[in-house]
């Protein structure tokens, strides 16, 4: 066994490598560079220092740089060709740099606390570059963790083996209260490299939690013989999950809820009592809007702006409240998962709407705009524009007599050349007592 493998100072570099799961030679370089901190401190001058650790005798070496050059400006940085070669003989040449030997011994406690402090910073930077390298690869993936304390709101927990992560208060679950020890699943947000406190950053809010929980209890989802398509949360009160399926055989909501619906309530209870809507997608976005606001049952759809993005939704009156939900958090959810901003109208109301609109289009004078074959005026008689009457009346009101305006009546009609020989005869007629025409 060798000495550098039995030095205290050896011994300690592969504990702490160890313990912080980082390589020894990241140890070393620290302890390099805290030597050459303060030896700087110590020594107090301009010289070229340089540290090495020697692996042979177990400790840290340290010298001063120095070039050769035929005149010397800075003695302390430069050294001449002759004493050069004095030393190390002809081999010496100019530009050359040669190491001189100092000693540590003369290091105070100042100087070690600076050796102390510069150790722990390069190995605190060193064990939170792996950690960025470890857990950055695994953003969105689910991770079991443990409660340790709370600062300011925000939940301290750990995961992984020492490895602190932080859940912030607006990744927390309004629903949800933990305590110290207490241990829970949260799906890996986001990792920082340059945060000072914890670089992991845990969610209890995002949907790819609620995601990564179907993932882990339907194995349809796992195998990916089903699909999530799309997944909305308000945590704590309501969520939808849009689902389809990669098999005509398999039914994709069925598969979700499970036999009885133990799948889904085992992810219900983990994310402590939260309602989740299991529906399925469709490529039709009027059939995928239709879907999205179960539970409440729709009687019609249609896109009122394909561009924008918009729809209208009619439902019966008594489906209203519950196709918009509590504080409409329904529709509000729907609207997110399907991408297009929803309008919903009970019957009364688009019925109302569109007596509103008829009322509008008829609010003129008859007499101001010809009346349309089978289109009746509001407060007129009704009126037999084309077609045959029942009761022939004038087509105008010079008469008072009823005259067949079109068609074929009981009694005979004049022709149009005759027309005034017609009314000559009408004249003539015999009238009763009412002063209608004698019906012969």
């Amino acid at each position: 066994m060798t000495t550098a493998m039995t030095s205290p100072l050896q011994q300690l570099i592969d504990s702490i490598a160890k313990e912080k799961g980082i390589e020894p030679t990241v140890i070393i370089s620290a302890i390099e560079d805290a030597v050459l901190a303060a030896s700087r401190k110590a020594y107090k001058s301009n010289e070229n220092l340089k540290a090495r650790f020697n692996p042979e005798s177990g400790q840290v070496d340290l010298f001063a740089v120095k070039q050769i050059v035929d005149t010397v400006n800075d003695p302390a940085l430069e050294v001449s060709l002759t004493d050069a070669q004095q030393l190390y003989g002809e081999e010496a040449e100019v530009d050359m740099e040669i190491e001189f030997p100092k000693p540590t011994d003369v290091l105070g406690r100042i100087a070690a606390q600076t050796a102390k402090q510069v150790i722990f910073q390069k190995v605190r930077e060193a064990e939170r570059e792996n950690i960025f390298e470890e857990y950055n690869q695994r953003v969105g993936e689910v991770v079991n963790a443990s409660v340790k304390r709370f600062e300011t709101g925000d939940m301290i927990a750990e995961i992984g083996t020492r490895v602190e992560a932080v859940l912030p208060r607006k990744e927390q679950s309004r629903a949800e209260s933990y305590n110290p020890g207490d241990r829970l699943r949260a799906v890996i947000k986001g990792v920082n490299r340059s945060a000072k406190g914890p670089q992991i950053v845990l969610s209890r809010t995002d949907p790819a939690l609620l995601i990564k929980l179907f993932e882990q209890e339907v194995p349809e989802i796992y195998d990916g013989t089903v699909m999530i398509r799309g997944a909305v949360r308000e945590a704590g009160d309501r969520a939808k999950v849009a689902v389809y399926s990669r098999e005509r055989d398999v039914d994709p909501v069925g598969a979700c809820v499970g036999m009885k619906g133990t799948r889904v309530q085992a992810i219900i209870r983990e994310l402590r009592g939260e309602k989740i809507d299991i529906v399925e997608f469709s490529d039709d976005p009027v059939a995928f809007v239709t879907n999205a606001l179960s539970p409440a049952k729709v009687q019609r759809v249609s896109i009122v702006d394909d561009r924008d993005r918009v729809m209208e939704v009619v439902v019966e009156d008594k489906q209203l409240s519950l196709a918009i939900g509590k504080k409409g958090q329904n529709v509000r959810l729907a609207a997110k998962l399907t991408g297009w901003r929803i309008d919903i109208k009970s019957e009364e109301e688009k019925r109302r709407e569109i007596e509103a609109q008829l009322e509008g289009l008829t609010g003129g004078s008859p007499s101001e705009e010809p009346a349309e074959a089978g289109f009746v005026w509001p407060g007129d008689e009704p009126v037999a524009v084309s077609g045959e009457a029942d009761e022939p009346m004038a087509a105008s009101g010079e008469a008072d007599e009823p005259v067949a305006a079109s068609g074929e009546t009981d009694a005979p009609a004049a022709e149009a050349g005759d027309a005034e020989p017609a009314a000559e005869a009408a004249e003539a007629a015999p009238q009763d007592g009412t002063g209608e025409p004698d019906a012969r």
